[in-house]
């Protein structure tokens, strides 16, 4: 499978805005964010071109698709599945990445960024209803049940990310008993209750593959 192995604090410059893509990095003063650090190869002058509506649409697929560590042709054939559903296509799609399984691990704290929740359960490390799942792009349903395999519920990385609960806790739609590193997925999250993508505006993303 395919994957961006360049420098990952380019994507947020460009986003203008954190992506959480390294973790505690993110959260600390080495973050370009925090440091102000403009767009990768923009000059002064750039600041003040107008956008067309082609480039904000644009803007606003490569900041989604980027945040879920997503790839244009997987991230392609998610929105092309929540084209076929019933409801609104926009909301539909952010509704099927957060039911991705990497998306979860990451949710519950079981790794400190998505990247890594990716690795952990490629690695086998994370089981889905007591069985072990490496396909980081899992969809989940309502109740399904996640755990760290017990042969690797003494990892560093883990125990780390998981101190996050204490200070911000999980999202309604989600349950965690860090003690026995298991968590529930309780139902499937309205699209106003994703409070982390308040900035992102998914109808352009539609217009923008309606093109």
């Amino acid at each position: 499978m395919a994957r961006y192995v360049g420098p990952q604090c380019r994507y947020c410059r460009a986003e203008k805005r954190q992506l959480m893509l390294k973790g505690d990095r993110c959260k600390s003063g080495k973050c370009p964010i925090a440091q102000k650090k403009g767009a990768p190869g923009r000059g002064p002058r750039d600041r003040y071109k107008k956008m067309t509506d082609y480039g904000m649409q644009l803007r606003e697929r490569q900041k989604l698709k980027r945040l879920y560590g997503m790839l244009e042709k997987q991230f392609y054939r998610t929105f092309m599945e929540a084209d076929r559903l019933p409801g609104k296509t926009g909301e539909e799609l952010i509704m099927l990445l957060e039911r991705r399984l990497d998306n979860v691990v990451y949710r519950m704290h079981f790794a400190s960024s998505r990247k890594q929740a990716r690795q952990l359960i490629g690695h086998g490390h994370v089981q889905v209803n007591g069985k072990k799942v490496t396909i980081p792009s899992y969809i989940l349903k309502e109740g399904d049940e996640i755990t760290i395999k017990a042969q690797s519920q003494k990892m560093v990385t883990i125990k780390e990310a998981l101190k996050e609960y204490s200070k911000a806790g999980v999202y309604p739609w989600i349950q965690l008993d860090p003690d026995v590193m298991k968590g529930t997925f309780l139902a499937v999250p309205r699209r106003s209750e994703v409070t982390e993508l308040e900035d992102i505006n998914e109808q352009l993303i539609v217009e923008l593959y309606s093109r």
